[in-house]
């Protein structure tokens, strides 16, 4: 999964995404305001972690302006403040949840979980394509029943193509979601895991179901 962590406190900040990539999700980590506001407009993401005191425009101000934007990715809210007439501002704001400072870092994955589990009609629970089905919470694929077991790449390149069905999804933008926007967008590392996901997924006699589109990338599924 991939996770928009937006914390100014450097040492929390750096200690949360080792945590979190050590649980195998990828994490852009962001401390001004400003530049999570264009992160979450240009870019695509299952989850926010979002502190209220930021540098540039707060918190609150990026909650409600995402769920303006009709963009309802799970948001978890984090702060210091531990007052009732804070939480409320978050929760009215469109946050999903509220965590105060200090926290356990379970209390933090337990409680984005659930969220996960919760999340609006428009990100569904699990996704169901020809007979696979993911399910975001556990990270798990399976096809007619079969249970699948992939990597930590492979499941981030399957989910968000599949999030895409019927799109034909460049390998630049492919690149940038599953390994970030430090990674050469030149190498072949998508077209390399295509393969992967190809010998795992695909069944002998019928359509591959990741197709390659010819000067642009991949797609999964029809418009």
């Amino acid at each position: 999964m991939r996770i928009l962590l937006a914390e100014d406190e450097v040492k929390l900040a750096l200690a949360l995404r080792h945590r979190l990539q050590q649980d195998g999700h990828w994490v852009d980590l962001v401390t001004d305001g400003d530049v999570v506001m264009r992160r979450a407009r240009d870019e695509d993401y299952e989850a926010v972690l979002l502190d209220v005191m930021l540098p540039g425009t707060d918190g609150l101000t990026i909650c409600r302006t995402l769920r303006e934007r009709a963009q309802w990715m799970p948001i978890l809210m984090i702060t210091a403040r531990d007052d009732v007439r804070d939480r409320v501002r978050g929760l009215d704001a469109g946050a999903d949840d509220y965590l105060i400072k200090p926290f356990a870092f379970a209390e933090l994955v337990a409680r984005l979980r659930a969220i996960l589990r919760r999340s609006p009609a428009e990100r569904p629970a699990k996704l169901v394509l020809d007979g696979l089905v993911l399910d975001p919470a556990t990270r798990t694929v399976s096809r007619e029943g079969r249970l699948i077991p992939l990597s930590t790449r492979e499941w981030a390149l399957l989910e968000f193509l599949v999030r895409r069905r019927g799109t034909a999804v460049g390998r630049a933008q492919i690149t940038r979601h599953v390994w970030g926007h430090d990674h050469d967008s030149t190498s072949n590392v998508t077209d390399v895991y295509v393969g992967y996901l190809r010998r795992k997924l695909d069944v002998p006699g019928r359509e591959t179901v990741i197709r390659t589109v010819r000067g642009i990338g991949y797609q999964v599924g029809t418009p």
